[in-house]
């Protein structure tokens, strides 16, 4: 695991400000961090979103799996990466068992940062706000971390917002592969000729098959339509990420073996 480390000063700290960094929703959102602050940092990733319509900035393969996870969740509305706590010190009324010191440099306090603040729709007019800590579970025999968690958690608190602690252990690994496997479509605009006719061969060769297998049917669709190996592939990817399609995404997905799935109405669809 690459340590990370930004030289932090008043200059920089004024620039964030002017840039909006930690404002705004959506696809307004600045994070307080971006990978670019952080050029050397092997693990950092830039990912589209499908909830905000934006690139977010992460620095870990955890922080970029619990993303995915949190993309993929239909009742989430926003994912605010790297959300500062800029008035820490006036919101948590006690630090005095904290080594307060290890957060400066001795000049300037260092910006804490919380890795997601997530918005969930609850209702049809109500959300709710969670904020959580994404971290390697071996990094939590380090007391600094452990520190910088306890001043989030007492923050959070205050603000009476959940707050939790999500490790490369809490991590649905078969949901992520399967989200990998949709994302592609997402960062691209998905520009086939034949889309509706693609569609329209799926659902109806898919309810005819006896085995459920969609490597020979997409093999057919693509032979049929005379088109390119794998594009009906990808639009089958946009049909998911899209929720067209339903399938049950904590088994892997295998385009190799019978799979079910579950078609929203064909008008829909198309």
């Amino acid at each position: 695991m690459t340590k990370r480390k930004l030289e932090w000063d008043e200059s920089k700290l004024k620039r964030f400000t002017k840039e909006k960094r930690g404002q705004g929703e959506g696809i307004d959102y600045t994070p307080w961090l971006k990978t670019q602050d952080f050029p050397s940092l092997g693990r950092a990733s830039r990912v589209m979103s499908m909830t905000t319509g934006r690139m977010h900035h992460l620095f870990s393969r955890t922080q970029r799996d619990f993303f995915l996870e949190l993309d993929w969740e239909e009742s989430v509305i926003d994912i605010r990466e790297h959300f500062p706590l800029l008035d820490y010190k006036e919101t948590i009324e006690n630090l005095d068992d904290i080594n307060q010191s290890k957060f400066s440099d001795g000049e300037i306090d260092y910006v804490i940062t919380t890795t997601f603040l997530v918005t969930k729709r609850i209702d049809t007019d109500k959300v709710k706000y969670f904020a959580r800590s994404v971290k390697y579970a071996s990094e939590l025999d380090k007391k600094i971390t452990l520190e910088k968690l306890e001043i989030e958690r007492r923050y959070w608190s205050n603000k009476s917002i959940n707050w939790g602690l999500v490790t490369n252990k809490e991590i649905n690994t078969v949901l992520v592969k399967n989200i990998e496997f949709i994302n592609p479509v997402v960062s691209s605009r998905l520009k086939i000729n034949k889309q509706e006719e693609i569609t329209s061969n799926l659902i109806s060769e898919y309810t005819r098959s006896s085995d459920k297998v969609l490597y020979g049917i997409f093999k057919s669709i693509d032979r049929s339509l005379n088109l390119n190996p794998g594009e009906s592939i990808t639009v089958f990817k946009y049909l998911l990420a899209n929720r067209f399609i339903q399938v049950d995404m904590n088994s892997m997905i295998d385009i190799r073996k019978p799979i079910e799935l579950h078609f929203r109405r064909l008008e829909d669809t198309l």
